[in-house]
């Protein structure tokens, strides 16, 4: 994730939660007037858009994640044909230098293996899977705040599910034995549609979550295929 693109996704979240109700009925009557969304939308109050705020980000993360995490997009396949083809020439400066111009996971973990050749192949291997480590744990990153969000949301939901029983019981206390199921209305309301909400932002959050991230195992598992592929000749070497 984008330090920009963090930062106004979470400047979005927050202007929505401190809009005032916008939008909420002025009496627990009109519920049964309007339309199911108009309901999520007017009931849920500030933690209800809270909640819409983490799935406009949840969104933005998937196209984000489908867009860029795919592995010609990390490692372009012209740079893997170039690094071979050094590689076999054993022009190994010359790979350096252009792991060093172009940073991805292939070059930044063949780059911190060549500097070390003449250390032995146990040196580079070491060298190299710690730095293949360190780019599948960025990958783990980014998608890890569709992990966050899968648990925050239902968590705020069930946040809004106890502020509006106590909204309820507070009317049954105020108006004792002249309470009627219109006075409970609005805190029953607001306690199951903030509940919906979180539910519904949070279980699309972690079915992506999960289908990334084993989408990035499998990622990383490929470049260390390919990672071997370019320093076989080291191992049997050694």
């Amino acid at each position: 994730m984008k330090p920009k693109f963090l930062v106004g996704s979470l400047l979005a979240a927050a202007c929505l939660a401190l809009l005032p109700s916008c939008g909420s009925p002025s009496d627990a009557t009109s519920i049964g007037t309007e339309t199911f969304f108009e309901s999520v939308v007017n009931w849920g109050g500030w933690i209800g858009w809270v909640i819409i705020g983490l799935s406009v980000w949840t969104l933005a993360m998937i196209i984000e994640l489908a867009v860029n995490l795919r592995r010609d997009k990390l490692v372009p396949p012209e740079i893997i044909d170039e690094l071979e083809a050094l590689m076999t020439e054993e022009e190994y400066q010359e790979a350096l230098e252009l792991c060093e111009a172009q940073p991805n996971f292939i070059t930044n973990s063949l780059g911190a293996a060549l500097p070390r050749i003449d250390e032995g192949w146990g040196e580079m291997k070491s060298a190299m899977e710690a730095a293949a480590g360190v780019e599948s744990l960025k990958l783990q990153q980014k998608i890890g705040w569709l992990l966050f969000i899968s648990h925050m949301a239902p968590l705020l939901g069930l946040f809004g599910t106890v502020m509006g029983m106590i909204q309820a019981f507070k009317e049954i206390v105020r108006l004792g034995a002249k309470v009627t199921p219109t006075d409970l209305a609005a805190g029953i309301s607001a306690a199951l549609i903030t509940t919906f909400d979180g539910l519904i932002a949070g279980m699309p959050a972690l079915f992506f979550y999960q289908m990334f991230r084993n989408k990035a195992v499998r990622i990383s598992i490929e470049f260390g295929g390919i990672l071997e592929t370019l320093t076989q000749k080291f191992r049997k070497a050694a």
